[in-house]
């Protein structure tokens, strides 16, 4: 299944190297001798998953999470890439961190890491980054996630600083300053469990004033995380209008409401909140039209003791990397999506965004051999132990449909039956 190449059919796929050399009809492909088989008999092979948004926290944080291990999650998770976001200790807002990072990737060598540089110093909203100088070394995305940049005039000088080097702005659209003390979604739950929610509006102000920067300067725009419906709206008027505009959403977005905060699990305390069941159909619908371009896990690890705590007093964030595909196939089996859009939307819409060449397909002759291997039929249940150094996903305890088995990156098996080769 490629969606890359429209390829949706029964083959035999040879890799020899670190390239696919041959797609054939099944039985008519010239095996290579000596070659190991995988019968793949009711499983899909697809294109490598292509992440745009995962916390791996090192630097920095490397009680939550390292790129070793991240990335090792990522591939048990059927990622051949990951795009590692800004906010570790220090700032990836430096040439020098984003050479760490790289090397930390290059050295586990479970999937690609491509660094995210920070939008402004320090993530602080004050100053521009040196993005010229990170994207001399590759960088291709720029956010502050977990912070919109509040100044507008601030914004409009990154996207125009952005168009020099043809490089993708992320924004993580909130109002901070509709948002203090918030603890989920504002709205008839929130009232219920007597927690400080945070309305849609605080995401949908930023939504609409940066798509208005972006008509104004002719900059790339990607909106993480979208969550409310309204945002969504907007995105889809204004790639109707020809903007330069992408986003994502989030499995757990996908599949989750503000309802099922009901028991105060801080595993499902996120940022941006669960919303309402509205929102919801809004984002799936958005994603099956397109209008949302890709899943992204915002993979956000955090120690046991920071969410063993009072729901208030908890981090926002849940891992995802390990559980991702599994929670988009549940859309798949209720057709509320389907197998090749879900694909796309988590490989080569991904790939395409984060400029990512070699991932995200096409599976064709002289193409980088990063695969992977799913059964789309398996059930299990979310569970630690995970290859994450974390296990703060908002899926535990929950039963999922579609299993990667195999993960390909650069020709070599890094993942084999779900286990990692190293």
């Amino acid at each position: 299944m490629d969606p890359a190449s429209g390829r949706d059919q029964a083959a035999d796929v040879l890799v020899e190297g670190a390239v696919v050399s041959s797609v054939d009809e099944p039985g008519k492909g010239s095996a290579a001798g000596g070659a190991r088989v995988l019968e793949c008999d009711g499983l899909v092979l697809a294109p490598g998953l292509v992440d745009l948004h995962a916390h791996l926290r090192e630097p920095g944080g490397e009680d939550r999470e390292t790129v070793e291990s991240g990335t090792r999650a990522a591939a048990v998770g059927g990622y051949t890439a990951v795009a590692a976001m800004a906010n570790t200790e220090p700032v990836a807002d430096d040439a020098a961190v984003i050479q760490e990072v790289l090397a930390l990737g290059a050295r586990a060598g479970h999937c690609e890491v491509f660094p995210v540089g920070a939008i402004t110093k320090g993530l602080a909203g004050g100053a521009l980054a040196e993005m010229g100088e990170m994207a001399s070394l590759g960088v291709r995305i720029f956010s502050d996630d977990g912070h919109s940049v509040p100044n507008s005039r601030l914004m409009r000088m990154a996207m125009e600083y952005s168009r020099a080097f043809d490089v993708v702005i992320a924004e993580h659209a909130q109002d901070e300053s509709l948002t203090e003390d918030w603890q989920m979604h504002e709205g008839p739950t929130s009232a219920l469990l007597g927690l400080v929610g945070a309305p849609s509006e605080a995401e949908e102000i930023i939504v609409s004033r940066d798509l208005l920067l972006a008509r104004l300067t002719g900059a790339r725009i990607h909106f993480c995380h979208l969550s409310a419906a309204g945002a969504v709206e907007m995105v889809a008027a204004a790639k109707g209008n020809g903007l330069r505009v992408t986003a994502e959403v989030t499995p757990h977005h996908l599949t989750l409401t503000d309802v099922d905060l009901v028991e105060y699990d801080t595993n499902l305390k996120v940022n941006p909140p669960l919303r309402s069941a509205e929102d919801r159909q809004a984002l799936i619908q958005a994603l099956a039209a397109g209008a949302i371009d890709a899943v992204a896990t915002d993979h956000a690890p955090h120690a046991v003791q920071e969410k063993d705590r009072e729901f208030d007093q908890a981090p926002s964030g849940t891992i995802g990397l390990e559980t991702a595909l599994g929670a988009v196939l549940s859309l798949v089996y209720e057709e509320r999506l389907t197998l090749l859009r879900a694909v796309e939307a988590m490989s080569t819409a991904p790939a395409r965004i984060l400029g990512a060449a070699g991932q995200g397909g096409p599976v064709q002759a002289g193409c980088p051999a990063n695969l992977v291997i799913f059964d789309p039929d398996a059930t299990w249940i979310v569970q630690a132990p995970f290859a994450s150094l974390s296990a703060n996903s908002a899926f535990i305890g929950r039963t999922v449909r579609g299993k990667v088995l195999h993960t390909m990156f650069k020709g070599k098996p890094v993942v084999s039956d779900g286990t990692p080769e190293h």
